[in-house]
């Protein structure tokens, strides 16, 4: 199966631009996840028609199981998948006190870290421990894997003409960035689960050969893939990111780890963004410069050499970002209560409602500018 004959599935009309290919990217972040599934529910009661869905670690679980299932069930799979992951909580409802939330948030993060998550990982077993050759990793996976084949129909993934899908993951000899992807390989439950194999908690997993973990270890976010696709097209791109550059001087060591946290896994999103759109820009200055080239260069060598970097192609990239209302604990991203995921799902789905309403995508596209970033929640808070 090729890019040529793929076809290309229409966008609505409300989104703007109806012609450019449109794409969900999705970010590391563990427990932070069900952040991006509660925008996709917000995405998907606007009409979006996703041709393209990319992901690294949780962002890959979530765009596996928006790719493997069609439109009307992926909701419905998404919130199985996170209400699977967080049964074992304790306290479903939610807390009146923030003093209480954070007490309750530390001691779901300390019972996954002891007990694991149902569906998910699990402890390894003492006796693994002695004699032999010990594990590589504290947690065992293979209900996640269960889990997987449960919610996600993996020949809809496979199937030529629904939507693409991009996984990232870490070769762990190479150390280099990988993209498993259904327009060149049949993606299966291991594909997903390596993207996800954070060391030393969850082990490697074996693909043709090859050893794979988290795709977060070198980029938490999918965009250059995404970005460096040939051919390119007009994009529409929604980047959902679960670490705030931003945020305030903490007060105290935990919040001093949260932040160190959310600074280093957001770093790569900015600088990532940053490189693609001066990419961009640059390739749209060659492609107006190659057409002004008097006809005796044109067929120059060097003017075709060229000619192959050029893209005239416009690009809006739609920032949500997760930005809790009040500081969530350096364990954020492996506290998987019940209530905590309401909440978050709750203000991806509040955030992508209000970006949807602002549309600012929608605005004529100003010569000169082939990349435009959105962020409608930061402009708002300023």
């Amino acid at each position: 199966m090729t890019e040529s004959t793929r076809p290309d599935p229409p966008t609505p009309q409300a989104l703007g631009h109806s012609r450019r290919r449109t794409v969900l990217v999705l970010q590391g972040g563990g427990a932070l996840g069900s952040y991006q599934a509660g925008v996709y529910e917000a995405l998907a009661e606007g009409g979006l028609s996703l041709d393209w869905v990319a992901g690294v670690s949780i962002g890959a679980v979530n765009a596996a199981i928006i790719a493997g299932n069609p439109p009307e069930r992926r909701v419905e799979h998404l919130r199985e998948f996170w209400q699977t992951i967080t049964g074992s909580s304790a306290l479903w409802w939610d807390l009146p006190y923030e003093g209480w939330r954070a007490l309750h948030r530390q001691g779901a993060a300390t019972a996954a870290v002891l007990f694991g998550q149902p569906g998910f990982f699990r402890p390894r077993p003492v006796n693994a421990w002695l004699g032999g050759q010990p594990p590589v990793s504290y947690y065992d996976t293979s209900e996640l894997g269960q889990t997987l084949a449960r919610l996600i129909d993996f020949d809809r993934i496979n199937h030529p003409g629904n939507t693409r899908l991009s996984i990232g993951a870490v070769n762990v000899e190479t150390g280099n960035m990988t993209y498993f992807d259904n327009m060149k390989q049949r993606i299966g439950p291991e594909h997903i689960m390596a993207s996800g194999a954070l060391p030393p908690g969850l082990a490697s997993v074996a693909i043709d050969g090859a050893q794979y973990w988290d795709g977060g270890l070198v980029s938490n976010t999918p965009l250059q893939h995404v970005m460096d696709f040939e051919p390119r097209e007009d994009m529409l791109v929604f980047q959902i990111d679960l670490f705030p550059a931003r945020g305030k001087l903490p007060e105290n060591l935990d919040e001093v780890a949260e932040r160190d946290k959310d600074i280093r896994y957001s770093s790569r999103t900015r600088s990532g963004t940053n490189n693609a759109r001066v990419r961009q820009e640059l390739r749209n200055r060659l492609f107006t410069f190659l057409d002004r080239l008097p006809e005796e260069l044109r067929e120059d060598p060097v003017a075709e050499h060229l000619r192959a970097l050029a893209c005239p192609k416009m690009v809006d990239i739609v920032h949500l970002i997760y930005r809790p209302a009040t500081p969530q604990g350096s364990a954020k991203d492996y506290e998987f209560s019940r209530a905590t995921m309401e909440r978050r799902w709750r203000q991806g789905r509040d955030n992508a409602h209000t970006t949807l309403a602002a549309a600012p995508w929608k605005a004529e596209i100003v010569a000169g500018a082939p990349v435009r970033v959105f962020d409608v929640l930061a402009t708002a808070q300023r």
